[in-house]
């Protein structure tokens, strides 16, 4: 209890310093003053009276500062004395402080931006109810990557099973078309199964949510149910409270809104913000011929989660579906010859996995590059560390005589430690929060690279708890990193060493020069790290780039057209397109125009199994394209012919292969005018290969190309009311294009939502969005690597050079001429430089090997990127030594020596 009442007393005190301060002077006021009049009495004459009182008395000073340790708390005390001497210290030292926060910004900032990044892709949870209780179904299926897309059917043989999920749901991000008076605009929504809004357990603002009575066909008794968004309820219907039971026509079809879900609310798609959901069941009514559900096994389409029942566990519920894979295939699919197919081929495999962030895909492509640059941020951050270091330590050996002095008056070696902590530590925080300021602005710059290509997704990036504790903790091992070894090594040399020391001790000062130069060289080797990672990923990029697509997309720009709910079908939809084709043709600027269903490289594929000529299976891509494709793709025809518009299915099913396609099912002989049977919907039918044409790449860009085939548009029966998307050859000049789509369309088919147009060099760019974003990053920290390495070799070299001052001076008295001081100043980075390139250059040799997934038709060891990240380090290291070096030359010898 005394312990307590003292501490509290002692806290009390810190906070009325200045009252005791002044109630303790003057107490000893009164008690010196007594004490001469006791002497005056005696007979003392004043101003001996004075003297003997105060010898009598003792220090003033020492008793006063011993009431003041008394009294308060000292550690506290020490450390707010040490905080304002920092900052004092900092104050003085402008252009060290400003260099030295820079520096750190730019190491915590980057960090802390990426992370913000991680954070918000991978880290953060959904903000639903026990998030923690959700899992996320995938399964492997002939592939080394997990995949993550389920058939209808498969799901609803999941959803029928209860054991380890007490509920299964799925759901699809999809854009629809929603009536808006006259007019229709696209909207973005989800399908999702009756289980959906029950596994999220989100309650709604108003109504009620969809359950497993609304996902049935032709949905409950009341008709079609939908439930929107608030930022919908509050756009659209300006928050009308009597919302519940309107109307909302999507896709031509009429739904009874039942619900309105809170803003925080967006479903189990951490990237998605759907301004409503519909039930899955009802996808047949709204896609009609392009219905997914209607493709059966076959349509890949739908993200699966789950919610534990109370008690499971994640890895209870993972051997619950891997052991009950038979199973379900076999409820699922009808198609026996699949199955059997499925099970000795391509070896499906069902497994659970923690699902409390949700799913989204994007999360699997950027996972990987994220956390490289994250390495690569590191290596910054270690860098100005190492940087940082080696300036504390030169600043150290400045600051000897004052800390000799300091010891000398009886300060101890852990209390001068502790300041130049805490002045290092005012550094890290100061550095910290300039990251922190820089780090939200930056994020947004690289979330707008990482989503170039999904224009409809949302990332959050804010600074949440994680953030900051990342921050905090990367200050105080930053801080660690680069004070500690400086404050102890600043502080360990003989005291009445340093007081004899003065500018002749350079023997002294070499000797402790020495760690700040491996430190350089450490940071050298770093450096290098950094720009031949960053060299070999801008390498591979542009040979990416550059390497062929099988096409021309210069010059190439798709129109996509929304023709789902047009009303035209068939015949007359070609004659649409046809005429549609002839009037763009016409336009400024436009050299020839096509049409295809699959667009390149955007992620979507069809895929057919075709027998070669001795059987065996072979999956083959297909795209449904018009007459001139290929030469608008600038794809060659190296046999045969193109298809035309008379390629109708009265004459009969052509086919053109490409040369990997002809090979694989043709392999003993020529393709060109010979059959292919191939069952679809079981229906046999017979294709006549009319043409071989070259490799073109369509789905991944990473890849080489695949088997492809190619069907005549008006042969493309099973999709009467299909949307194909133009292909126009320009000649580069595109300004008008996107007005007369607009025209053109508007004055054809006025129902039809207004065309979008793209340019291929767009999309190969969102394809490759993963690799921009690292090249992109790695080339700016490898711009950052550089200037902070040439910043720590300038300023290492510069104070070398001033402390050499004399002896440059004796030197150049004794006959050294200037160009032999340049040299020998130049030389001691020259040192640095060298042993840091061959430490850095075996460490690149090493750790580039973890770069080989990333790079495309580049070497980890490329010879030439090495060799010009050599030459680009040797560089700043010159450009760094020029300024201290001419300094030195400019030493005028008798004045060094008058000086010293």
């Amino acid at each position: 209890m005394d312990l307590v009442r003292s501490l509290l007393s002692r806290m009390v005190a810190m906070f009325q310093r200045r009252r005791l301060d002044a109630s303790l002077d003057e107490e000893l006021r009164v008690h010196i003053d007594l004490a001469i009049e006791e002497q005056m009495r005696r007979g003392v004459p004043e101003a001996e009276a004075r003297r003997l009182a105060l010898r009598e008395f003792g220090g003033v000073t020492q008793v006063r500062e011993t009431y003041r340790e008394q009294r308060g708390l000292p550690l506290i005390e020490q450390i707010r004395r040490d905080i304002r001497y920092g900052i004092f210290q900092l104050w003085k030292s402008p252009g060290f402080a400003l260099t030295a926060i820079l520096t750190l910004a730019l190491g915590v900032g980057a960090n802390t931006t990426v992370f913000s990044m991680i954070n918000g892709l991978l880290l953060r949870p959904l903000p639903v109810p026990e998030s923690d209780r959700l899992a996320v179904v995938g399964m492997q299926f002939g592939a080394p990557n997990p995949n993550y897309s389920f058939p209808e059917p498969l799901f609803r043989a999941f959803e029928r099973r209860h054991g380890a999920f007490s509920t299964t749901f799925a759901f699809n991000h999809t854009t629809f078309q929603v009536k808006s008076g006259a007019s229709t605009e696209n909207i973005q929504g989800q399908y999702v199964s009756g289980g959906f809004f029950d596994a999220l357990r989100t309650v709604p603002m108003l109504g009620r949510t969809l359950n497993a009575q609304d996902d049935r066909k032709g949905g409950d008794s009341a008709g079609f149910a939908a439930v929107i968004s608030e930022t919908l309820w509050e756009n659209r219907y300006h928050r009308d409270p009597a919302i519940l039971g309107q109307r909302i026509v999507i896709d031509n079809v009429a739904f009874t809104i039942v619900g309105v879900m809170p803003r925080s609310f967006f479903g189990a798609d951490p990237l998605q913000r759907p301004q409503f959901f519909v039930p899955l069941a009802d996808e047949e009514v709204l896609a009609g011929e392009r219905s997914l559900v209607k493709f059966g096994h076959r349509a890949w389409w739908l993200n699966v989660m789950g919610r534990l029942a109370p008690g499971a566990t994640l890895e209870q519920a993972s051997k619950e579906v891997g052991a009950a894979e038979g199973a379900v295939l076999r409820e699922a699919v009808q198609d026996a010859d699949w199955i059997k197919r499925t099970e000795q081929e391509r070896h499906i495999r069902f497994f659970a996995e923690p699902g409390s962030t949700g799913f989204t895909y994007i999360r699997l492509n950027f996972r990987k590059p994220l956390m490289a640059v994250f390495a690569m941020c590191g290596g910054i951050l270690l860098l100005a560390c190492m940087n940082l270091a080696s300036l504390l330590m030169a600043r150290g050996t400045a600051r000897q005589k004052e800390l000799a002095t300091r010891m000398a008056l009886g300060a101890t070696r852990r209390r001068l430690i502790q300041q130049l902590m805490i002045e290092g530590l005012l550094l890290g925080v100061t550095g910290t929060i300039a990251g922190l300021a820089l780090a939200p602005a930056v994020s947004h710059l690289l979330v707008a690279v990482l989503l170039s290509g999904h224009q409809q997704a949302h990332l959050d990036t804010s600074l949440d708890w994680r953030v900051f504790a990342f921050a905090s903790a990367t200050a105080v091992l930053a801080t660690l990193l680069f004070a500690l070894v400086p404050a102890i090594k600043a502080t360990s040399r003989n005291l009445m060493e340093r007081m004899k020391d003065g500018q002749n001790a350079t023997r002294t000062i070499d000797r402790s020069g020495i760690l700040p130069r491996v430190l350089m060289g450490a940071e050298v080797g770093v450096a290098l790290l950094l720009v031949v990672g960053a060299g070999l990923i801008a390498t591979s990029l542009v040979r990416l780039y550059h390497d062929g697509m099988g096409f021309d997309p210069r010059g190439l720009e798709n129109i996509e057209f929304s023709m789902e709910n047009s009303g035209l079908k068939g015949d007359a939809l070609m004659s649409f397109y046809r005429e549609m084709g002839q009037r763009l043709s016409h336009a400024p600027g436009v050299t020839s125009v096509s049409y295809e269903l699959m667009t390149p490289l955007i992620g979507y594929q069809w895929d057919e199994d075709y027998n070669d000529t001795r059987g065996a299976v072979h999956d083959t891509f297909m795209n449904s394209v018009a007459p001139a494709y290929f030469s608008t793709m600038r794809i060659p025809l190296l046999a045969g012919r193109d298809f035309t518009w008379d390629d109708t299915p009265s004459v009969g099913k052509k086919l053109i292969l490409n040369q990997t396609a002809a090979g694989q099912l043709f392999p003993d002989g020529p393709a060109l005018g010979r059959t292919i049977r191939h069952e679809e919907r079981k229906k046999l039918e017979v294709y006549e290969v009319v043409g071989i044409v070259g490799d073109a790449k369509y789905a991944d860009i990473h890849s080489v190309a695949p088997p492809t085939g190619y069907v005549p548009m008006p042969q493309n029966d099973f999709v009467q009311s299909a949307s194909f998307v133009a292909v126009v050859r320009t000649n580069g000049s595109t300004g008008s294009l996107m007005g007369t789509a607009r025209a053109i369309t508007a004055q054809m088919a006025p129902q039809v939502p207004v065309p979008e147009v793209t340019s291929m060099e767009k999309i190969i760019d969102d394809a490759m969005g993963p690799e921009r974003m690292m090249t992109l990053l790695a080339v700016f920290f490898a711009v950052c690597a550089l200037v902070v390495t040439a910043i720590g070799l300038y300023g290492t070299l510069a104070y070398a050079t001033a402390r050499r001052t004399t002896e440059i001076g004796i030197r150049m008295a004794l006959g050294a001429k200037r160009s032999q001081v340049v040299a020998m100043v130049f030389g001691q980075n020259l040192w640095v430089v060298m042993g840091g390139t061959v430490v850095g250059l075996a460490a690149a040799l090493l750790v580039t090997r973890a770069l080989a997934s990333f790079l495309f038709s580049t070497s980890a060891h490329d010879p030439w990127v090495i060799a010009a990240s050599i030459c680009a380090l040797g560089l700043a290291a010159c450009a760094a030594s020029l300024l201290p070096a001419l300094r030195a030359a400019r030493i005028e010898p008798m004045a060094a020596i008058r000086c010293e």
